[in-house]
């Protein structure tokens, strides 16, 4: 996990000197996530995103990821493409660390969705599927199925300081999962892979933004409903699940995608894998953050609760 160092008012106003968006006004650290340093950017001619790429969002996959945005603005989807310097580069480097200057978009993040607000979400996740069928580029998933025994492996016996018996729960619910994992039988598409409530901007209940998009990879397409369907239908504990939200959330996605039964028989194994997904990279985080870092640390814990739900044979004890 990388040290975040501030980024001083000098050497930001330099920056935005490459580009043709006035001077800088105020710069503003963002404390959320655990993969980027962001900063909400105000010029004399309007409002951006400054992202500097940590060490774990590879530089090289970035035109991917520009890739992709621009992709899916060009097809009308509420996403901000990285803007241009007045060479025409999108990717730049600040203090030795990759860096995008970003469209601000409008609208705020949820952490209490309602009904009508998962609805539109869903809707807005396969708007984005669809438009991404003729996207020619690929990537592997980063965090994908085969990543998750050799991170377990890696965190080891210290997940038991976050929760006793943490290890061996953990370990008998990826053994489950992994062998029954269904690659080999649904749809294959690029995806977003991390749309959390706070990765969707919502102006009332339209959607206004899709948004972080680092994680974005090709893999199973109903695997993204799941991640989000484990993301929006449960507070933020873990243990109490909505249906409303849950069912509300796929009733908007079906609109344009009507899960098949085969997909439907393999939603609780692709939800429970979004589970073990994230408990395991919130497990990382929560033992390696620094203390002086510019991020917010995430409950792992809240991610073993929640495959409680899907898939309570996995979980041996109660959370």
């Amino acid at each position: 996990m990388a040290v975040y160092t501030p980024v001083s008012a000098e050497v930001l106003a330099g920056f935005l000197a490459r580009y043709d968006v006035g001077e800088l006004v105020s710069a503003k650290g963002i404390a959320e996530g655990v993969e980027n340093t962001n900063y909400l950017v105000d010029t004399t001619t309007g409002r951006f995103i400054l992202t500097l790429y940590e060490k774990r969002v590879d530089g090289g996959d970035l035109p991917y990821f520009m890739a992709l945005l621009d992709h899916l603005a060009a097809r009308g989807n509420p996403v901000p493409p990285a803007i241009k310097d007045r060479d025409g580069t999108a990717i730049q480097t600040l203090e030795g660390r990759p860096a995008c200057l970003i469209k601000f978009l409008s609208g705020v993040s949820v952490s209490h969705p309602t009904a009508a607000q998962a609805r539109a979400a869903g809707v807005a996740m396969a708007d984005m599927h669809a438009a991404l069928a003729d996207f020619p580029e690929t990537r592997a998933n980063s965090m994908g199925v085969e990543t998750w025994p050799p991170l377990f492996e890696r965190c080891g016996r210290s997940l038991d300081a976050i929760a006793p018996g943490l290890y061996d729960d953990l370990g008998f619910a990826i053994d489950r999962v992994v062998g029954a994992w269904p690659q080999a039988t649904l749809d294959t598409v690029t995806i977003h892979a991390d749309l959390f409530p706070d990765n969707v901007l919502m102006r009332g209940d339209a959607v206004s933004g899709l948004i972080d998009f680092y994680f974005a990879c090709t893999d199973l397409r109903v695997y993204d409903l799941a991640i989000m369907h484990s993301a929006w239908a449960f507070d933020a504990t873990g243990a109490h699940y909505d249906a409303a939200i849950g069912d509300a959330l796929t009733a908007g996605y079906e609109q344009r995608f009507p899960l098949s039964s085969f997909e439907q028989a393999a939603f609780p194994t692709l939800a429970s894998g979004a589970c073990i997904r994230f408990a395991l990279s919130r497990a990382w985080d929560w033992l390696n953050t620094p203390a002086d870092a510019l991020v917010t640390r995430k409950d792992p814990l809240a991610y073993v609760r929640r495959l409680s739900h899907y898939a309570p044979e996995l979980v041996k004890r109660t959370r």
